[in-house]
């Protein structure tokens, strides 16, 4: 399977709660909640697309505990289906019990876990929030594709995807979109270690 991650961003890189002034107030954060203001029926429509794509889905336990909340009383969504249904597993040295089912626990040597999950046969593993996580992942290569949505918001607090002293990485840009409520959605896909090089250097 390709492992995916799909992150909500703001303009300054934030991550952290995206949905809701209570969804994540760890460390004092207080403005939560700043991507809803930009959802439109063109990002759902997009968002089902991905989804659709999906076979697993790998989840932090933060997220994990949010999503396993919230989604099992959804019925009536159109993702209910998919994100109930579908085999997810969460990575976390904590958790011992996952009632969300099915789930499975990783627990032990998670980054070679998600490496053997990544052989299985499949299309993709995703990552939905997890910051975290992701970036652990990203940090040892395990990172197939980014699908980065930014909101055009500055919210100057808060836990970023890509903090100061992070592992550096190479991606490549396959597509870009906007959304009419003014997100702006990234395809990268990894490529190693980024390239450098001086402007106006000799060939």
């Amino acid at each position: 399977m390709k492992l995916v991650v799909q992150e909500f961003l703001t303009l300054d890189g934030i991550s952290q709660g995206p949905g809701s002034p209570d969804e994540d107030t760890s460390d004092g954060f207080t403005r939560g909640g700043w991507f809803v203001p930009h959802l439109d029926e063109e990002f759902e429509r997009l968002v089902g697309t991905w989804l659709g794509e999906a076979d697993a889905f790998l989840f932090g336990r933060r997220t994990y505990q949010n999503f396993a909340r919230d989604w099992p009383k959804m019925t009536d969504h159109p993702f209910a289906g998919i994100l109930n249904g579908l085999p997810k597993y969460v990575a976390s040295h904590s958790l011992t019990k996952a009632e969300w089912t099915p789930t499975t626990i990783l627990s032990d040597d998670i980054l070679a876990q998600v490496a053997e999950l990544k052989r299985q046969p499949g299309r993709e593993l995703q990552i939905h929030g997890s910051a975290q996580l992701a970036q652990s992942l990203l940090a040892v290569g395990l990172i197939d594709t980014l699908r980065l949505v930014i909101a055009p918001v500055v919210v100057g607090q808060g836990r970023r995807l890509f903090p100061d002293g992070g592992t550096p990485a190479g991606l490549r840009l396959v597509s870009h979109r906007t959304t009419p409520g003014g997100l702006s959605v990234h395809t990268f896909e990894s490529t190693g270690l980024p390239e450098y090089a001086t402007y106006g250097a000799d060939a």
